[in-house]
C-alpha cells in the first residue's frame, strides 16, 4: 500500500520547465516583465499543478541559474530570457 502521492514538481528542473511554460502563457507588461504572483498563483493552484511553495522556489532558482529566467532583485517580476524561450520551441 502506497500512502504517498508522487510530486511531479519535486524535481527542480521539472518545476522550472513548468514555470517557463506558465511564464510564456502570461502576457508580459512593460519591458517584458511578468509579475511573479501570476506565475505563482498558476503554479500553486491552477491547471492541476498544485505544487508547493518550496517547489516553486526551487524551480525559480533552477531557471535563474540556467539563464532561462531573470528574477528582478525585488522578487516582484521575472523576464523570460532567450535560452528559456528556445526551450519552449
Amino acid at each position: 500500500m502506497n500512502l504517498t502521492n508522487e510530486r511531479p514538481y519535486s524535481n527542480p528542473e521539472a518545476a522550472a520547465r513548468k514555470l517557463l511554460e506558465l511564464a510564456k502563457s502570461i502576457e508580459a507588461v512593460q519591458d517584458g516583465r511578468i509579475h511573479i504572483e501570476k506565475i505563482n498563483a498558476s503554479f500553486l493552484s491552477k491547471d492541476g499543478c498544485k505544487a508547493t511553495g518550496a517547489e516553486f522556489g526551487a524551480g525559480i532558482k533552477f531557471a535563474v541559474e540556467r539563464g532561462w529566467l531573470e528574477l528582478h532583485e525585488s522578487g516582484t517580476y521575472v523576464r523570460l530570457l532567450k535560452l528559456g524561450q528556445d526551450l519552449l520551441r
